[in-house]
């Protein structure tokens, strides 16, 4: 469904799982930094509401976002989260740069999540412009981090499940 359609914090708290034991790593892009910290106050503060423990949370940071599949591989390898959110932002410019950088993320998250058994979030925002990009990051389409959050607590939760 189109983001247009669908606020990006607006959920049902109640069909959340309880975050209290999970921990979670969050690799987080420097470029458009204004709008990726607003991404990461979401998925943060969303963690939190849900019962995560702020020492569970561990945020890393990268030069830009195609260096996000590189954090979350290394901290994959690293092993001390159940699950990975990536946070970046990609704005269309005058050059293909922006497809090049946008499939190349999009394919590196697509691979981690086949390769290994921790849930990778995808959480790269790509627009056409800042306006669309501050819709997305706590704007007046919510927050993408927000969103981010609660998948990566439902995937831990679906992935514990599978073990009982």
């Amino acid at each position: 469904m189109a983001t247009a359609y669908h606020n990006l914090s607006e959920y049902d708290f109640n069909s959340v799982p309880s975050a209290e034991t999970m921990k979670f790593g969050i690799i987080v892009s420097e470029w458009n930094s204004n709008i990726t910290g607003a991404l990461l106050d979401g998925a943060v503060n969303t963690l939190i509401k849900h019962g995560a423990k702020k020492e569970n949370i561990i945020v890393k940071f990268v030069p830009g976002s195609f260096e996000l599949t590189f954090g979350a591989n290394q901290m994959i390898k690293n092993g001390t989260v159940d699950a990975i959110i990536i946070l970046g932002c990609v704005i269309k410019g005058d050059t293909p740069h922006f497809d090049y950088v946008c499939m190349g993320v999009t394919q590196g998250v697509t691979e981690l999540n086949a390769k290994f058994n921790i849930p990778v979030i995808y959480g790269l925002i790509t627009t056409n412009n800042m306006e669309q990009a501050e819709d997305r990051s706590g704007g007046k389409l919510g927050n993408k981090g927000d969103e981010c959050a609660i998948s990566a607590i439902k995937m831990i939760d679906f992935i514990w499940s599978l073990k009982k």
